[in-house]
């Protein structure tokens, strides 16, 4: 089914200029957030305590704070409401070193005298587990990156290759600012968004060097710049129609999955939008400014074949008897 149909062929690389300005303040911007606010580490990468709780009503926040202070394992502990006004999370950077003490019972035990509560969850995480969680979490992501690498370059060339490591670095560092300005705990759910953010903005890019290589590879005597226009117009159809039905589920799942899965799907939303974003205005321009030359292309192409041809010729004599 085709949401709407390809009738003309739109100036995309005409605006790769102003879209190449923006990627940059854009990505220049999040790095300076990153330098100067940095990251906010949650319990999975920092290490810490976190302890949710659930009121029969309003959670008496002031009340609770005034209690915690008695306990010295609540030093520096923050308190705040977990998609509802009767529950609320203690986040604290500190752990028992005691594994038989229950912090629950702790927590418990503090608390007396706030109300009606129950305690729904207490997750811990030791400084070296965290540490650990965090070196393997960027390693994961610097994997991804060079497989992408080398399965780019075996598929296409070195220039498709750079062009899409070059997006997904954009893509990424946008995502992080994005996090760094809002101020979100970045936890293994976070990881997980970005992860998903690579995989999702290489399909798009994929496809548009898909149809890029197959444009050029039809006409011979088109010049890239528009080949590419040509390629990403016939692409435009499927690519709004994914990326606006991606995002619709991923804001539903930000404005209603609660607090749980809301850093997930913020990461996520800002992925689809930046990830689509940059396949037409970033990967594709780069591509352009490598000087990929669809003369030596064609030539390649036509190397390739007459190899084929030899093979062939080759396998029918020796299969006929004849040398």
């Amino acid at each position: 089914m085709e949401f709407f149909k390809y009738t003309k062929t739109f100036n995309f690389m005409g605006k790769s200029k102003f879209a190449m300005i923006f990627s940059i303040i854009l990505v220049l911007s999040s790095v300076a957030l990153l330098m100067i606010k940095g990251l906010n580490y949650g319990v999975d990468f920092a290490g810490g305590t976190i302890v949710q709780v659930q009121y029969d009503k309003a959670a008496p926040i002031d009340a609770m704070r005034e209690k915690l202070k008695s306990n010295e394992l609540f030093n520096g502990a923050s308190i705040t409401e977990f998609g509802s006004p009767n529950e609320v999370v203690i986040r604290m950077k500190n752990t028992t070193s005691d594994i038989t003490v229950d912090i629950g019972d702790i927590t418990r035990e503090a608390l007396k005298g706030t109300g009606e509560y129950e305690i729904r969850r207490v997750d811990i995480v030791g400084p070296i587990v965290g540490a650990e969680l965090k070196e393997k979490g960027i390693m994961s992501l610097f994997l991804a990156m060079i497989g992408i690498l080398i399965y780019v370059a075996f598929r296409f060339e070195w220039r498709f290759a750079v062009a899409s490591i070059i997006a997904l670095i954009h893509d990424i560092s946008i995502a992080l600012g994005a996090i760094t300005l809002i101020g979100l705990d970045v936890n293994l759910d976070v990881l997980a968004a970005l992860l998903t953010i690579l995989g999702y903005s290489l399909n798009d890019t994929i496809i548009v060097f898909d149809r890029i290589r197959e444009g050029v590879t039809e006409n011979k005597n088109s010049s890239l710049f528009d080949s590419i226009n040509e390629s990403v117009t016939r692409t435009l159809p499927r690519t709004t129609l994914t990326s606006l039905t991606t995002f619709f589920v991923v804001f539903t799942l930000f404005m209603f999955g609660g607090e749980i899965i809301n850093a997930f799907a913020f990461t996520l939303l800002v992925g689809v939008v930046v990830g689509t974003y940059s396949s037409v205005f970033v990967a594709s321009p780069i591509l352009l400014k490598f000087g990929f030359s669809v003369k030596d292309y064609h030539q390649k192409l036509a190397k390739k074949a007459k190899r084929e041809a030899e093979k062939d010729r080759m396998r029918a004599q020796y299969e006929s008897g004849v040398m």
